[in-house]
């Protein structure tokens, strides 16, 4: 079989630990056999980043930004314990968090379905979606152990010095905590342009939620940009797909969420993005079975897996021990990037080429073939048979072969 030619690299962001092993042999089993794959390769792993002072984080976003489609490993953002276990020098950010800022993109989650592996909410038929802003609220908050009794005020001063507006928070007769937290109209509106443009891509409805009856300043602003936006940009397109644009309260749209037949996008405030992909992944089965996607308004795509670099199947595989960790989340980075880079430089063999290697590992454990994370699971009727992460990857092989 003559191997597929492509004619621009990806963006191939390498990553830590377990997943650092799939992905060396998804690329061995599964990539190098059928495609002349060109990357330009970056090493986010822990020790590289550390070399470079994390120097190699950036230049990896900056050439997201130039090439336009990215993949990319798992990585360890470290805390307390990896300082001391990496000997680093300082706590370096989160990788994504570097490259989400420098793209100003959304992250886009959903979940890979197989026949046999029912959601535990029976209703969900299809995939569901979730958009998450993944900049500022609580994660770039400012807060303060309030020690006793005293006046919390919220000020701002405008650029020329003076002061525009000053609040009482609360009048603390006691101690407790205060907590400031802020996001910018130019991160919210490309969070809204990404989430309209997505929902055009793959022509699903979206769905956006705050609680502006409440945050009647702070989440307004959110529904009142995203539905200008709406009306101006995307609106006569959405008519013409035939999909919708929905706004509701966060609690009504998890109710409406429960009850849904699924099939939609769910964008969400950066919190509530947080907790509800988690929700909605582990819903539909497993967190290695849920694909990501990094967005920017202006159409640069950075594909990674949901989940982690899971350190406890590592740890094992170090002292020489098999393991069973589930590559789909993984490989289906891969086959979305090369899918999208396919799209973009018109290469119809490398889109084909995504679509088969999904078809056959969707098949190779619809056929009772799988990693034992998904064994317990199990419904279908074929008898599950779980084995290690390498076989996996090579019964996929088999069913590509197979034509």
């Amino acid at each position: 079989m003559e191997k597929i030619q492509m004619t621009t690299p990806l963006v191939e962001m390498d990553g830590d630990e377990m997943t650092r092993v799939l992905w060396q042999q998804i690329k061995n089993e599964l990539l190098l056999p059928f495609i002349d794959l060109k990357t330009e390769y970056y090493d986010l792993g822990l020790p590289y980043r550390e070399q470079t002072k994390d120097q190699v984080t950036i230049d990896s976003a900056e050439a997201t930004k130039k090439y336009g489609v990215a993949v990319k490993c798992a990585t360890i953002t470290p805390n307390a314990q990896r300082v001391e276990e990496y000997k680093l020098s300082q706590m370096w950010k989160s990788p994504n968090g570097t490259i989400r800022a420098i793209l100003d993109g959304t992250v886009f989650r959903a979940p890979i379905m197989v026949k046999g592996i029912s959601p535990v909410v029976k209703t969900w038929k299809k995939p569901i979606t979730i958009a998450r802003h993944a900049y500022g609220d609580v994660y770039k908050s400012t807060e303060y152990r309030v020690p006793g009794p005293g006046k919390a005020e919220l000020v701002f001063t405008g650029a020329d010095g003076k002061e525009q507006f000053r609040q009482t928070i609360y009048d603390f007769e006691c101690g407790g905590v205060l907590q400031g937290q802020y996001n910018k109209d130019t991160s919210i509106r490309s969070f809204a342009r990404s989430c309209f443009q997505y929902a055009i891509d793959t022509r699903q409805d979206l769905w956006f939620a705050t609680k502006d009856t409440i945050s009647k300043k702070y989440d307004h602003t959110f529904k009142d940009i995203f539905q200008e936006i709406f009306d101006v940009e995307y609106k006569a397109k959405f008519d013409e797909l035939g999909i919708e644009y929905f706004y509701t309260l966060i609690d009504d749209a998890v109710a409406r969420v429960v009850r849904s037949q699924g099939g939609f996008i769910w964008a969400c405030k950066n919190y509530d993005g947080d907790v509800m992909s988690d929700m909605v992944s582990t819903a539909f089965g497993s967190l290695a079975m849920m694909t990501s996607v990094l967005v920017s308004p202006d159409g640069k795509y950075e594909y990674e897996a949901a989940h982690g670099t899971v350190t406890r199947h590592y740890y094992k595989y170090l002292k020489g021990e098999e393991t069973s960790t589930n590559p789909v989340a993984t490989l289906f980075a891969w086959t979305g990037a090369l899918r999208k880079r396919g799209e973009l430089d018109g290469i119809q063999a490398l889109v084909d080429f995504a679509d088969k290697l999904e078809a056959a590992t969707i098949a190779t454990i619809e056929g009772g073939v799988m990693t034992k994370d998904l064994v317990g699971l199990w419904e279908g009727e074929t008898p599950a048979k779980g084995v290690n992460s390498l076989d996996f990857l090579k019964a996929i092989r088999a069913k590509v072969e197979e034509g």
